[in-house]
């Protein structure tokens, strides 16, 4: 079901890449009505939109296609990292718990050391602090729950960078684009008024691009930050609930 779903996403973002390409062909193949298209109103080839923007234009679509890539790959990596049973392995849960209804602590830290992850660094900063009283495991606890929320959320922050600096990207091509149009206007006076709104149409390709990139973006972003946060709640409350077991057994033997 992932692959599928990364598969599916992999296409959208294609077909929002290629779309406005496919558009110009079908546009120059209406047979007649292509004909009696005037010049200046005729959609260009997308390749011609990314040259008409001079050195700056193809350089801030490369920026933008490279935005995309980035984006699809930070998507796919967190749905790869973000996940219960790679941050909280079921294994490891019910080793730690089987040992801590026997009151053996030192038997939890060691599975915790055999099988490093999120979760078991969170344990160990628990149990290592059993003997300091609840106050201070709970402060360990949170500590280390907030370590390792920031280490989860390090790489899907990026996610926020793509969304942001996408729409950024398109809007500078697009001014830039709007101002050499208006520069040929000048140049080209009142006749020019057709060329000048093909060239606006054109000029607004990076922004549609920007914001067709940043939209998913920032959903995914939200997404997966409120998912990491979710674990650590639940990864805290797993903890807290090992060690309010491990005083039930001591208060029970003495």
């Amino acid at each position: 079901m992932f692959h599928k779903f990364v598969l599916i996403l992999a296409v959208a973002f294609s077909t929002l890449i290629t779309a406005p390409a496919l558009y110009a062909q079908e546009g120059g193949e209406i047979g007649g009505a292509a004909a009696t298209t005037p010049p200046a109103a005729r959609s260009a080839p997308f390749i011609e939109v990314v040259r008409g923007g001079g050195p700056l234009g193809v350089i801030l679509w490369i920026a933008i296609f490279a935005t995309s890539v980035a984006g699809i790959a930070l998507i796919v990596d967190a749905f790869i990292t973000v996940r219960d049973i790679k941050i909280m392995p079921p294994e490891l849960i019910v080793a730690v718990q089987e040992s801590m209804q026997q009151g053996d602590v030192m038997k939890a830290l060691q599975y915790c050391e055999e099988e490093p992850c999120p979760l078991s660094n969170i344990l160990s900063a628990g149990f290592s602090n059993v003997e300091e009283g609840f106050d201070t495991i709970q402060d360990a606890v949170s500590v280390a729950a907030a370590m390792e929320e920031e280490r989860l959320m390090q790489r899907v922050n990026y996610l926020n960078v793509v969304g942001n600096l996408a729409p950024m990207l398109g809007l500078l091509g697009t001014v830039q684009g709007m101002i050499a149009a208006f520069a040929n206007l000048a140049a080209a006076g009142a006749a020019g008024g057709g060329a000048l709104a093909n060239s606006i149409s054109q000029a607004l390709y990076t922004t549609a691009f920007g914001l067709f990139i940043a939209i998913p973006a920032l959903a995914f972003f939200y997404y997966f930050r409120n998912r990491a946060s979710t674990i650590i709640l639940t990864m805290e409350r797993l903890t807290m609930d090992e060690i309010k077991i491990l005083r039930n057994v001591e208060v029970v033997d003495a």
